[in-house]
């Protein structure tokens, strides 16, 4: 199997595994590119993205470029002279100019089943729209989003209770097989290149704050699916009597008759009910503002049931 002289391009934690999956299957890595350092903390202490650490630990160049476009960066990444650009959630869109510079060109490990979920936040995206299947899709890289040819693809399937969390930890080790199966199998001359049907195109854009907003006029399958998808982050949050209430876990109860949606109908030891839309969704783990997360056992004495949810700001 030939090995590749590669500059790997990443930023969060997603990447990792395919970083440390190139690595232990000896490719040469002749830098690591990610995104600038940032402040964090009342201290504005620097912290160090995922991909540095990693890249540090194995005595990698790092290189850090606010603006992958800057020609001084060009001219460095010509310097290192590499034969194939690897990209995992590395945050900047590439020009053409980065990407004729590999022999071989530039490969992305994109979270989502192309061309389903082109855009930055395809694993939240496939859970709050109720996806039963997603994956990982390797993909040669070109100047559009996510547009490029696919190169192979591993589904996964998906749990009406997965949460983005427990899928992010899945997919990305799932990458890192990926990425190696890809480049085994493109040394031995076996890799097919698929144009992507542009007419199936789906989008994940990035996720806006008000989105972490629950619409209790929804239907209890949106707002679960919805729950799901900001689990952990960015969070899913209402009100109750005026102070932030964040729902973590949920479910659905099928129920007959309207109810005003938000209504508390139920808090028991077990579970919270509370009327939708349509339906009912019943919460098991939940957060008051300032409080720590507790499953709805522990404060299910302190919740009144004939609050409406939402009310008095969220």
């Amino acid at each position: 199997m030939k090995l590749y002289k590669t500059v790997f391009m990443g930023t969060p934690e997603f990447a990792v595994p395919v970083l440390e999956r190139l690595i232990m299957d000896g490719h040469k890595i002749l830098a690591v590119i990610t995104q600038p350092d940032k402040k964090r903390g009342r201290g504005k202490s620097i912290t160090y993205s995922p991909i540095k650490v990693t890249a540090l630990k194995h005595s990698i160049e790092v290189l850090q470029p606010d603006k992958i476009k800057r020609p001084e960066f060009i001219a460095k990444l010509r310097d290192l002279a590499p034969e194939l650009l690897i990209t995992c959630a590395y945050g900047q869109i590439l020009p053409k100019s980065v990407l004729d510079i590999p022999e071989y060109g530039c490969i992305n490990v994109h979270a989502s089943l192309l061309p389903h979920y082109r855009g930055a936040a395809p694993i939240h995206r496939a859970i709050m729209n109720g996806e039963k299947i997603t994956g990982i899709t390797t993909m040669m890289t070109d100047i559009g989003m996510d547009t490029g040819d696919i190169l192979q693809k591993t589904e996964v399937k998906l749990g009406g209770n997965t949460t983005s969390g427990e899928l992010h930890d899945i997919l990305m080790y799932i990458g890192a097989d990926l990425i190696s199966k890809t480049l085994r199998d493109m040394s031995l001359g076996k890799l097919e290149r698929i144009p992507q049907n542009n007419s199936e195109a789906t989008y994940a854009p990035m996720l806006k704050k008000e989105e972490s907003i629950i619409d209790w006029k929804s239907s209890a399958e949106s707002i679960h699916n919805k729950v799901r998808a900001l689990n952990p982050w960015p969070g899913c949050f209402t009100s109750y009597k005026g102070t932030r209430l964040r729902i973590i876990s949920s479910g659905i109860r099928k129920s007959s008759g309207e109810k005003e949606p938000g209504l508390i109908l139920k808090a028991e030891k077990d579970l919270m009910e509370v009327a939708c839309g349509s339906d009912s969704i019943l919460i098991y783990e939940l957060q008051f503002e300032n409080k720590k997360a507790m499953k709805i056992e522990q404060c299910w004495h302190n919740i009144e049931t004939g609050i409406v949810l939402g009310k008095g700001g969220s």
